[in-house]
């Protein structure tokens, strides 16, 4: 039955249960839906917006679990409404439908399971399907039939499509190309293969697991000692491998940008997740490519090509909603995204329309693994295979195949089939238990897999290719009981993960996943007969071939295809015209400003993050590379970074692969890597209109190239993808994505707190451009170019390998020297936006540029110098340390021109054969920062973008630490690493969803706090008590995805079970005791009326004004206050990390009835990301014990871990953040007797 709640005037939650509710579950109900009261009625009148009938969301997920852990038993499903007036009401037809009234059918769904069906007609089926087989591969499965004597069932012919699709074993890059007539030697696959052969370096495990491990240095790893029950923090050292993945999701997010992107995101984490036997991702990078938005008349540029009836959404739904997936999934799975691209681009030249219509998405990373869990094991017979995540759903069917077509290529009913749905916080509870058991000093995983496309046929029968295995149907859970036996084996619902483990440690496991609420079922296990099997209860098997058939054997593909040479217009400019120029590239999404981006998307989770993108006292996404550390101590990580130049690759394919590699070179050669060059190895992702006139030939050239580049750098290719179809049809029509390859670059780094910014700094010195090219500079394939409506009739390259090799490493000696203040790259928008991008970052000074040393190369025209976008770095060097930078660049052969230094006025003075420009550098960041405001104004609303552009500069971060602050650990009697047991001890509480406790442990830990793993399980079950301590942390995240409002979820679970709740009660009652909650933490504890509880009216969270998730490092300010941690602290000013969606504090009483203990350092947005009345980021209670706030001062209290601090402290040890860790130990040891 369905009873409906009414809540306001608009909204109706519907609520599906096997009974009748009594009085207290009403009321259960009604406190959870925030008010809402339980209508009489089971129809409600009007028209509503709803999520489609067959479709549970993730929301509706999370809810029923609330309330299971509420303890309400019988509710199945709960899914919201809005109510509509308008007659055409705009809403996502892809996830939704419009509902004229609702009654107590608004679940049902008339069908039943599909029996399984015997297929007689392979071809037939193949076409009504949209299963993308190819005649080859319907005469193999003929042929498989004859030999096994019966027909086929539907589900092994899905699943061999699947297994079997271009998506996912990549028929092309291991096919023979035959281009103008002749054979290449080596496919495309082999060609990239050939650059770990020649270049293994660090190299442990590519091209056979789901990510790349490269060797890693020796870490700290910090984790509770038994994971299966509260048990104390630990640190112990383990070698590691650095492992470097990045996907591509382009046909989902074309079709549903938010879940496409989203679960982009999230199959690429799982693919860190099942690398060896267990890996952990700690941070992620993402790239946008699609075509014009079209947000402003002013971009000329966008009048060249007619904007398409878009068959599913338009680009700029496209680059918000995918956007916003990615980062939802990434901030609430709690992988920090630290490095990113964006480009849009149209042309329409020679008859052939080029634009990414279908669009690209990828999503990378970088993670690690224990060294001793880098090579998978090899099953053996009677081993026990596992799934552990969410239930199937009818989602994701056919994904695989379909993303291995044309767009627009089957009916909107099949794409839409193939669309999924995003849980992140079930994948975290997943991850939790991967970490967990990864960890472990005997990790009992033997095998482990993602599930992804082709879903359990994909990742269980890889799991049990060696040996077989039997999967019981029955035991696979079911979300839906409309499934057939071919939808439960196929669809691609999301989170979730496959293993092979030994019997005797099923309990075991079973207990942590209890424990991290991750659903786990025993599913099968591995035979020993080489047969893959999914059986039923009743002896039916849907799906019964020997491994070898289930792979198939169909004939290798074979391209053929001619040079197709085209002739690009050359780009013809105008010396006069600079101005107008550079506000047009400064304009383009590609060159302008990302904050509409890097503002929603959390920079700071994990806590070991050295460099993500904002960078300067202003914050403005400047930066060239991401860097993480492995481990607390802030010393040794991985770098990151992005290169592409689709545009380039138009005018030559071979010079478009080079380019991309070098920018992504050029952009990571300011962190310190630990050999230089040779730590670091790439990630090539392939996005090709294959099967076109000349584009198989453009392909091949374009991966040779690659190789060939790789080749002579040194080092190597050992991970990548293709998504080969990347064309868009309407109708007869049809239009081509550019050919791209995305590089994604990554290397250990030595020391993170070396990593060069790309900020200006105000002191004397030279500034130094660096050439990495080696040929005259073009304007082929630039920025400029594009806003002119050219791609160029020449494009530029690197001519020299070992030039550019020799350049990189004398760079990265002057990066570990400590040699350079700055350095930035030249990339798009050429040296001019380089130049002008150093100084964005800051409130003053400015940069004098001559061109004299390019006029003596012979470079003269000032519009190429300005412009082009050839590969090279620009490096500012002291005064007193330039002679000796110039001494080791000249020695190592290096094209080095000096061309500026800093200067005091606010401008870029242009110095050019005895002429000189001045280009007022606030008013070109304000052309800059348009078209992030455009695009912000569509996502944040007219009014809070309006806000963040008009105050970015008004803002600046400002820092008073206190007078003669010391930052060193030896000071405060502290060290980095292994302290033993103090005595003194705390706990971390964490519910599902959160993801910030490592971090929040960490803190505790350094301060000398002895720190437990509590999980809200634990306290729900009895099995811990809290009774042995004196400070407990509520840590951030997002607890049951925030879903019934942040922290709701979680307070239920005291507020509902007795034995919690009794257990918070005593710890409260007790006088010995401090609490800390922090972002989730900070809205439970207002949920839970902890820190005001005697105000006649009580305090809540709400949604930020923005009504989105914001992430910064902003200022803020501690008043005088009565509080334990933040007393003594009074007067600080400095920075610290945002990162929440409902920061905003509702105080219903006058603030100086409130113990406010931190305020942000600006009343308004921005600098004020939530809009609290007072700019309230923090307060306690009366008696000064227990602190909320919203804020992550756990994740700024080393000074590697702020975007930005004062020079003149970037070397201490701590921040002024531990400080408050350590008075609250203080206060505990003064109030207690220390416990041994």
């Amino acid at each position: 039955m369905v009873i409906y709640f009414k809540k306001g005037t608009s909204e109706v939650i519907a609520v599906e249960s096997t009974h009748k509710f009594s009085e207290q579950e009403k009321e259960k109900l009604t406190w959870l839906f925030g008010g809402a009261r339980p209508l009489a009625s089971t129809s409600v009148k009007g028209r509503f917006i709803g999520p489609r009938k067959e479709m549970i969301t993730p929301w509706s997920t999370n809810a029923v679990e609330i309330t299971q852990n509420m303890g309400l038993q019988g509710i199945t499903r709960i899914e919201r409404f809005r109510l509509t007036r308008d007659e055409e009401p705009r809403y996502d037809r892809m996830l939704e439908r419009l509902y004229d009234g609702l009654n107590s059918k608004v679940f049902d769904i008339s069908r039943e399971p599909e029996p399984i069906v015997y297929i007689d007609d392979i071809s037939e089926y193949n076409r009504s399907e949209g299963l993308a087989l190819s005649e080859d591969e319907e005469q193999y499965l003929r042929g498989l039939a004859d030999k096994l004597g019966r027909p086929l069932t539907d589900s092994e012919v899905f699943g061999f499509s699947q297994v079997n699709s271009e998506h996912c074993r990549h028929k092309i890059f291991n096919g023979t190309f035959i281009i103008d007539g002749e054979e290449k030697p080596l496919s495309l696959f082999k060609l990239i293969k050939k650059t770990s052969q020649e270049n293994p370096n660090g190299l442990v495990s590519a091209y056979k697991d789901n990510v790349a491990f490269v060797k890693g240095p020796r870490v700290e790893q910090f984790a509770p000692k038994n994971p299966d029950r509260p048990d104390m923090f630990d640190v112990r050292p383990i070698d590691t491998v650095i492992s470097l993945k990045a996907e591509t999701h382009n046909f989902p997010t074309t079709v549903e940008p938010f879940n496409g992107a989203a679960t982009g995101t999230g199959g690429e984490i799982r693919d860190r997740l099942g690398g060896g036997r267990a890996s952990l991702p700690i941070a992620g990078t993402a790239v946008y490519m699609t075509s014009y938005p079209r947000m402003s008349p002013d971009h000329r540029w966008e009048l060249m090509c007619n904007p398409r009836v878009w068959l599913y959404q338009t680009p700029c739904d496209i680059l918000i909603k995918a956007s916003n997936g990615a980062s939802d999934f990434g901030n609430k799975f709690g992988q920090p995204l630290i490095c990113g691209s964006l480009l849009t681009f149209e042309h329409d030249e020679n008859g052939r329309l080029y634009a990414y219509d279908k669009v690209i998405m990828l999503a990378g990373g970088v993670g690690f693994a224990a060294k001793k869990d880098a090579i998978k094991g090899t099953p053996e017979p009677g081993e026990k295979v596992v799934v552990m995540g969410g239930d199937n759903y009818r989602i994701g069917m056919g994904g695989g195949a379909v993303s291995s077509v044309e767009t627009g290529q089957y009916d909107n009913s099949i794409e839409l089939n193939a669309v999924q749905r995003a849980n992140p916080e079930m994948q975290k509870r997943v991850s939790n238990v991967i970490r967990a058991l990864a960890e472990a000093e005997e990790n009992p995983i033997v095998s482990i897999h993602d599930h992804g496309a082709g879903g359990h046929l994909n990742a269980l029968s890889e799991l049990v290719e060696e040996t077989g295995g039997k999967i019981e149907l029955d035991a696979l859970p079911v979300g839906d009981p409309t499934l057939s036996a071919k939808e439960i084996v196929g669809n691609e619902s999301q989170e979730r993960m496959g293993f092979v483990i030994d019997e005797q440690h099923i309990e075991y496991v079973k207990r942590i996943a209890d424990r991290e609420r991750a659903p786990m079922y025993v599913v099968g296990e591995t035979t020993g007969d080489d047969r893959f099997v999914f059986e039923r209860k009743d002896g039916v098997k849907p799906i019964n071939l020997a491994m070898a058939d289930m792979f198939g054997n169909s004939p290798k593909t074979v391209m053929k295809d001619s040079t197709v040479k085209i002739e690009y217009l050359p780009v013809s400019t105008d010396e006069a015209e600079i101005e107008n120029y550079l506000r047009d590239v400064l304009s383009l999404e590609a060159v302008a400003c990302k904050d509409w981006l890097t503002n929603k998307v959390d920079r700071s989770v994990t806590g070991k993050i050295a460099r993500q993108q904002c960078q300067g006292e202003i914050q403005l996404p400047l930066s060239d590379c991401g860097v993480v550390a492995l481990d607390y101590r802030g010393k040794e990580g991985i770098a990151t970074s992005i290169g592409h130049a689709p545009q380039v690759a138009l005018i030559d394919s071979a010079r478009g692969s080079v380019m991309a590699v070098a920018e992504a070179l050029t952009n990571i050669a300011g962190a310190p890597l630990a050999e230089g060059l040779k730590s670091v190895s790439l990630s090539a992702n392939w996005m090709w209109p294959c099967k076109n006139a000349g584009e198989d030939a453009a392909l091949y050239k374009a991966v040779e190239a690659c190789s060939d580049f790789a080749c002579a750098l040194g080092i190597n290719i050992p991970t990548g993808k293709d998504s080969l179809s990347m064309t868009q049809k309407y109708g007869d029509d049809k239009v081509f994505a550019p050919g791209t390859v995305i590089i994604s670059a990554a290397g250990e780094v030595s020391d993170v707190r070396k990593t060069v910014s790309p900020v200006l700094s105000a002191v004397s010195s030279r500034l130094y451009y660096i050439d990495f090219s080696s040929t005259a500079l073009s304007l082929g394939g630039s920025a400029l170019a594009q806003s002119l409506n050219r791609l160029g009739d020449e494009a530029p390259t690197v001519a020299d390998a070992d030039r550019f090799k020799n350049a990189f490493n004398a760079v990265q000696q002057l990066v570990k020297r400590g040699s350079l203040l700055a350095m930035h790259d030249v990339s798009a928008g050429g040296l001019v936006t380089t130049l002008l991008e150093m100084t964005f970052g800051n409130v003053n000074g400015g940069i004098e540029l001559s061109t004299d040393a390019f006029v003596e190369k012979g470079e003269e025209d000032l519009v190429k110098i300005l412009f082009a976008e050839n590969p090279a770095i620009v490096i500012q060097v002291a005064e007193n340390k330039a002679e000796a930078a110039e001494r080791l660049l000249a020695a190592a052969g290096t094209d080095f021109r000096l061309i500026g230094r800093p200067t005091d006025e606010r401008a870029l003075m242009i110095n050019h054969k005895g002429s000189e420009r001045l280009i007022g550098i606030d008013h070109i960041r304000d052309v800059w920062f348009r078209s992030s405001y455009l695009l912000d104004s569509v996502q944040s609303g007219e009014e809070c973008a309006r806000m963040r552009f008009e105050n970015y500069i008004r803002q600046p971060l400002r820092y008073r630490l206190p007078k003669g602050f010391d930052g060193s650990l030896a000071s405060r009697g502290l060290k980095n690493g292994n302290h033993g047991t103090t005595g003194v001890r705390a706990a971390i509480i964490r519910e599902k969803g959160i993801n910030g406790d490592r971090e929040m442990a960490y803190s505790l830990y350094l301060a000398g706090f002895d720190v437990k793993d509590v999980h809200m399980t634990d306290l729900m079950s009895g099995r811990e008590t809290l009774d042995d301590v004196n400070m407990i942390v509520f840590c951030g995240g997002f607890s049951n995805s925030d879903v019934l409002g942040s922290a709701k979820g979680w307070a239920g679970g005291f507020l509902w079970n007795e034995k919690a709740r009794q257990t918070l009660r005593r710890f409260y009652d007790r006088k010995d005791t401090l609490s800390l909650g922090v972002c989730n933490g900070c809205q439970l504890m207002m949920e839970l009326n902890l820190i005001c509880p005697d105000m006649p009216k009580k305090a809540t969270m709400e949604h930020n004004i923005s009504h989105k998730f914001e992430s910064q490092y902003v200022g803020v300010t501690i008043p005088e206050n009565n509080s334990v941690m933040f007393g003594p602290l009074a007067g600080l000013k400095t920075g610290i990390w945002v990162a929440h969606g409902e920061g905003r504090f509702q105080l219903p009483m006058p603030l100086k009835d409130y113990n406010v203990v931190l305020k942000y350092s600006y009343n308004s947005y921005p600098g004020n990301p939530n809009g609290s009345r007072g700019a309230v980021a923090g307060l306690c209670s009366a008696d000064g014990r227990h602190l909320a706030m919203m804020p992550h001062l756990e994740r700024a209290i080393f000074p590697w871990q702020c975007a930005h601090y004062p020079a003149s402290h970037r070397r201490d040890d701590v921040t002024p953040w531990i400080d408050a860790f350590i008075n609250a130990r203080r206060w505990i040891e003064q109030h207690t007797e220390k416990k041994q």
